[in-house]
């Protein structure tokens, strides 16, 4: 029997869509006001979502305890009141887009994990933009 695991976390961090072969003009089509040279942010939403076997001794897929831990680390430690395209590795050649953010958070989170459990990131950058990567 397979139960899914969820946890709710938040960050803040601004950001510019953009990308360095493009012109401005370009840019400014494609992204429009996201593409602000001073940049713009967001209050990111990010629920966690790890599936798997309940194990038989302790009654959980996974530890809530841990998996607070891991997302604070690998998420809220690095991305947090952060300039994401200017602070984060991640992103120094990645444009930052809702959909890159949540596949770097679950590469991030999934190693993490022990390799037989699933994970499922969803990301809300609004409340009714988000985007969610279950690593397929």
């Amino acid at each position: 029997m397979k139960v899914t695991v969820s946890r709710r976390a938040h960050f803040n961090a601004a950001h510019r869509l953009y990308r360095k072969d493009w012109s401005e003009d370009k840019n400014l089509q494609v992204f429009d006001k996201c593409s602000n040279p001073n940049y713009h942010g967001h209050n990111y939403e990010l629920i966690v979502s790890v599936t798997g076997e309940i194990d038989k001794e302790t009654g959980y897929v996974i530890d809530i305890k841990v998996l607070k831990e891991i997302i604070k680390q690998e998420v809220e430690d690095e991305f947090d009141h952060k300039n994401l395209n200017l602070e984060v590795d991640a992103f120094k050649e990645l444009n930052p887009t809702a959909e890159n953010i949540a596949v770097v958070i679950y590469n991030k989170i999934k190693g993490k994990l022990k390799s037989h459990l699933d994970l499922e990131i969803t990301l809300y950058e609004t409340p009714r933009n988000f985007v969610t990567y279950s690593g397929k």
